[in-house]
């Protein structure tokens, strides 16, 4: 079974750094480009950044230059870390596989505001 559990959001404030982690199930982690997608109220779920499995990493546009993504084979574990948060980066994220997607987590929720 394909386990995706996400952790590590919280409040910040604008200007402020967060990293994200999500642990994987090796079913999944070690076959998949993997991703990380967000959610904010009223919108759609939108990808925010990928990560090959050789390590070569994308990012939207929104969050290039402030996001980076990485991940840890020997943990099967995704990280997304976070610099110079907007408020408009409020949203539960998730990750999931970039082209072959499982089950969703339960999301964590990251909050910028003052």
């Amino acid at each position: 079974q394909v386990q995706l559990v996400e952790s590590g959001g919280g409040l910040v404030q604008p200007g402020g750094s967060l990293r994200l982690s999500c642990a994987a199930s090796a079913t999944i982690f070690s076959r998949n480009a993997m991703g990380w997608y967000r959610q904010a109220p009223g919108k759609e779920r939108e990808l925010v950044a990928f990560i090959t499995i050789s390590g070569s990493s994308h990012y939207a546009d929104f969050v290039k230059g402030r996001f980076t993504i990485s991940r840890d084979y020997a943990t099967n574990t995704l990280y997304l870390q976070m610099n110079s948060l907007k408020p408009e980066d409020t949203a539960v994220y998730y990750c999931n596989g970039a082209v072959s997607r499982s089950d969703w987590g339960q999301g964590t929720q990251v909050t910028v505001s003052s």
